[in-house]
């Protein structure tokens, strides 16, 4: 196993200006402003959609329609008028296996709300009401999500087994990417030593290939912190991602005695903002801001990063960690891991 820490030199000298100027908002406005994004992890063009939800008047956007075109997949916009609107959805939206890739596009002005009630939607190539596809759930290549340009607010997941986190968004197999897009107060089990992703939770990746989460921001103050036992915004097992350009503020992994859980302990508490564990798997975190985030006691309050195999591997690059606070135990401020190599290029992280 070799394990490294690589600060650059812009990095060295962004720190040394922290220590010797105190002046943390101007060195910190000059980390994480603008990592180039690949074409695979853009937006996608929705401006011919396959179907539209309402007719430009707020009450014809609701939670049954909502329910209704994810279901019949392909790309979907909402036309719910020029304000800014919440759905309260009395269901969870689930995406069907044998139907056209789904592109959910709110253009900047929708919520959808789970009311501290329910998961918000829900993709998985292995359960069969959603109809199996192919002998192989767990690794093929449909169908794909892509949540853009929308707010996911209040989802709640119930359940403390590994497969019971994602308390707005829950994805196993096929091919997910988050763009443009917000989590705010999503919850899921508050102790168990592997329910993870209070916010999104991933499992089984078409070939291994990374989720994107692209100018997306998770958590924030009064009342906007997601939080759950381990991973409170993003949780995965054997999951790589490429996270760009994007924050992390204020979430919280609740859990207590880690993984596996302490005698006498109900487990969890890693990973405030985010936990991967696995074996073969990367994390690539660029341009972007992981503050305030808590773990309970246990490892990682900003990541928490274990591949068991010791093969995973993590990159930090033109980023902010800090202020992530709550670690019993950790390998770099903030950040518990455990695999092949860990580097971080022009980055601050204390």
């Amino acid at each position: 196993m070799s394990t490294h820490l690589r600060l650059t030199l812009p990095a060295l000298v962004v720190v040394a200006a922290l220590l010797a100027f105190a002046a943390p908002a101007a060195a910190a406005d000059r980390v994480g402003t603008g990592a180039a994004v690949p074409p695979q992890a853009r937006a996608v063009d929705t401006s011919n959609p396959d179907r539209t939800i309402g007719i430009g008047k707020p009450w014809s956007c609701t939670s049954k329609r909502v329910v209704q075109a994810v279901a019949k997949g392909g790309v979907i916009r909402f036309r719910c008028g020029k304000k800014p609107i919440t759905i309260q959805m009395k269901a969870t939206a689930k995406v069907r296996n044998d139907r056209p890739p789904v592109v959910l596009d709110g253009r900047g002005k929708v919520t959808l709300s789970g009311m501290g009630k329910r998961r918000i939607l829900y993709m998985n190539t292995c359960d069969p009401k959603q109809v199996w596809t192919t002998p192989h759930c767990q690794d093929q290549d449909h169908p794909t999500l892509t949540l853009q340009n929308l707010t996911f607010k209040n989802g709640r997941a119930y359940g403390t087994e590994a497969m019971d986190g994602g308390g707005a968004v829950f994805v196993r197999g096929g091919r997910v990417k988050v763009v443009n897009s917000k989590f705010f107060g999503n919850r899921c089990a508050p102790t168990g030593p592997d329910v993870a992703g209070g916010a999104l939770q991933v499992f089984s990746q078409h070939q291994g290939l990374p989720v994107y989460v692209v100018n997306s921001t998770f958590g924030g103050w009064k009342g906007k912190a997601n939080r759950c036992s381990n991973g409170g915004a993003i949780g995965s097992i054997g999951v790589s991602w490429t996270i760009l350009n994007s924050q992390f503020v204020n979430n919280r992994a609740t859990g207590r005695g880690a993984n596996p859980a302490k005698p006498g302990t109900p487990g969890g508490g890693n990973g405030g903002a985010i936990a991967n564990d696995g074996n073969l798997m990367t994390l690539r975190v660029e341009g972007t801001r992981i503050t305030g985030n808590r773990s309970n006691g246990e490892g990682g309050s900003g990541i928490f990063f274990v591949s068991n195999n010791r093969s995973g591997a993590v990159e930090i690059v033109e980023s902010v960690l800090r202020n992530n606070t709550g670690d019993g135990f950790g390998t770099y401020p903030g950040i518990f891991f455990l695999g092949h190599h860990i580097t971080f290029t022009d980055s601050i992280v204390e």
